[in-house]
C-alpha cells in the first residue's frame, strides 16, 4: 500500500478564510514532519477551528495532535487572521477520511468512496464507489449505483474535483488498522535503528 509521500501539493484545498489560515499553519505542520489535511472554520460551540493534519507515516496519535496545536497556536495569534475568539481542534482525517492528495486515492484503491464534482461529468457531479484505477490526471470508480443508460465505470479528473471522502466499510477498517499497525511497526524499528547509531 504506497504511503502518503511528503511535501506532496493537496489536491483540494480551502477558500477564503480558511485558505489563509492553511497558508499559516501548513509550513509549520511540513517542518515537523506533518502533513496539513484540511482546515474549516465552523460555527459550532461559539466557533470551532477545525485542523485535520497525519504524520507523513499517516498515523496520527493523540499525543500528536497536543503537539500539533502547541505549534500552530503561536503562529496563529501572531498572525491573528480570525477576528472573533475561537476554540483550536486538532484531529486526525479519521477513518472515513477526506481525500485531499493524489497518493490518498492510490493509497485506498479498492474501497469505497462518495465525491463531488465542479463540472458535470456524465451528467452527474455526485458519485459513490470503488476506487479501481489512479493516474496522473484522475481516478477511476466503479459506480454501486448505477441508473439505466449509465455507464458503472466512471472517470474523474482531478482537476474537476471538488471534495471526496472514503465510506466506511468494514473493508475499510480492517485495511486502515492494518495499515495503522504497519506504520507503528515501521516507527519503532526506526527508532531501535537510531538508538543503535546513537551508542
Amino acid at each position: 500500500m504506497p504511503m502518503p509521500q511528503a511535501g506532496e501539493a493537496r489536491i483540494i484545498t480551502e477558500t477564503g478564510l480558511d485558505r489563509r489560515i492553511a497558508e499559516i499553519i501548513e509550513p509549520v505542520l511540513v517542518a515537523m514532519g506533518f502533513k496539513l489535511v484540511r482546515v474549516r472554520l465552523m460555527n459550532q460551540n461559539g466557533l470551532t477551528l477545525q485542523v485535520m493534519a497525519e504524520k507523513n507515516d499517516g498515523t496520527m496519535t493523540v499525543e500528536d495532535c497536543e503537539e500539533v496545536s502547541m505549534a500552530i497556536s503561536p503562529a496563529l495569534d501572531v498572525e491573528d487572521p480570525v477576528d472573533k475568539a475561537y476554540h483550536l481542534e486538532v484531529s486526525s482525517p479519521g477513518i472515513d477520511r477526506p481525500m485531499v492528495r493524489k497518493s490518498d486515492f492510490e493509497r485506498w484503491i479498492g474501497h469505497l468512496l462518495k465525491c463531488e464534482t465542479s463540472i458535470l461529468i456524465d451528467n452527474r457531479k455526485r458519485f459513490r464507489g470503488k476506487i479501481t484505477e489512479v493516474s496522473a490526471e484522475g481516478f477511476t470508480i466503479e459506480r454501486d449505483q448505477v441508473a439505466y443508460g449509465e455507464q458503472p465505470l466512471v472517470t474523474v479528473p482531478f482537476n474537476a474535483l471538488a471534495e471526496a471522502k472514503l465510506i466506511l466499510t468494514d473493508d475499510l477498517i480492517r485495511d486502515a488498522l492494518r495499515a495503522d499497525k504497519l506504520a507503528k511497526a515501521e516507527a519503532a524499528n526506526q527508532n531501535e535503528n537510531e538508538e543503535d547509531n546513537d551508542a
